[in-house]
């Protein structure tokens, strides 16, 4: 990138600054208190971005549990402490129930799914989400039965390494993914299968990436750092192909279709992008990005989540292993 792209990228982001400033002056004083921001940078040189957290509840000592902090030309409203967080999520609920708008995420994701969108469409693919993983076993005997299956899988797999040391990580890792992709695409994977094993693969990166100090910077100056090589390429090259892998699968699926032998939640999207075909939800929710942004979220949202739950899990009970050794007790 050369000079004259440097200073003009420089001149651009000014300008937006002092029209993002005049165009929210009214709205400032509406904002809770906090750290004076400096032009452009706004507070990002007194937070840590490795560990922002922790400079939020310093900054909490002076400001108080509800604060305002600005990254760049966003202004954040930080809640500190569990009783203010509670107050927040059960006492205004309705207030906090979307997301933030973060480039990173909107740039490929678009409001899509059910993840990282907000409004109307998060809650028409949340209602029919919720109601699709319930009628394919979700918390019932079928799906403890799958998940015991599996579980017996993933034992054999410790059993394996015959008591050496070994990295747990894609083991869990699989198994959980199994589970969820049976929900998705009635199918389950080896633990060496090269397909899974990459698809792990770019979901842990991208969510390692999406907590770096580089994709907050991105957050904050997208104009700027979409001139730039860095961690946010590596995120979207990754959702682009997990995205084409949900492509290829559903298009082959759509040719197989049997509306009256759905399997599993991409048969009865499709069942469902047909039956309202020609409605107006056939092109505002039940169209194909929809789907695969919907697919991508609940795999790789279940599967971190789990994963990291049950590898804590082992870590607690090989640090306890007194606890590890009683017998459960069942009334």
């Amino acid at each position: 990138m050369d000079l004259f792209t440097v200073l003009l990228s420089i001149v651009v982001i000014v300008i937006v600054t002092v029209v993002f400033k005049n165009k929210n002056q009214g709205n400032c004083k509406k904002f809770p208190p906090g750290p004076k921001p400096l032009p452009i940078l706004g507070n990002v040189l007194m937070i840590d971005m490795s560990k922002p957290h922790k400079s939020f509840l310093e900054l909490s000592k002076t400001y108080g549990p509800v604060l305002t902090v600005q990254l760049g030309l966003k202004k954040i409203v930080v809640l500190c402490g569990y009783e203010t967080v509670k107050d927040a999520l059960i006492n205004h609920a309705d207030i906090f129930s979307n997301r933030p708008n973060e480039p990173v995420t909107d740039k490929v994701l678009k409001n899509y799914g059910v993840v990282f969108s907000n409004g109307e469409n998060w809650r028409v693919m949340r209602r029919f989400t919720v109601a699709t993983l319930r009628d394919y076993g979700m918390g019932k005997k079928s799906m403890e039965n799958r998940i015991i299956e599996e579980a017996e899988c993933l034992v054999e797999r410790f059993k394996s390494y015959k008591g050496k040391p070994f990295d747990n990580f894609t083991s869990i890792n699989c198994a959980v993914a199994n589970i969820i992709v049976g929900l998705l695409l009635s199918h389950r994977y080896d633990y060496e299968d090269p397909t899974i094993l990459k698809l792990i693969h770019s979901v842990n990166e991208n969510i390692r990436l999406m907590g770096s100090p580089w994709i907050a910077l991105y957050n904050s100056f997208p104009l700027l750092m979409d001139w730039l090589p860095g961690a946010h390429r590596t995120i979207f090259r990754n959702m682009r192909a997990f995205q084409q892998f949900v492509r290829a699968t559903f298009t082959k699926q759509k040719k197989e279709l049997d509306v009256n032998d759905q399997q599993n939640l991409i048969d009865t999207f499709l069942a469902k992008q047909q039956e309202v075909q020609g409605k107006p939800e056939s092109t505002e929710y039940y169209h194909n990005e929809n789907l695969i942004v919907l697919v991508a979220n609940l795999f790789a949202a279940g599967m971190d989540t789990t994963a990291t739950t049950l590898r804590w899990g082992l870590l607690l009970m090989m640090k306890y292993p007194e606890i590890q050794r009683k017998k459960p007790v069942f009334d």
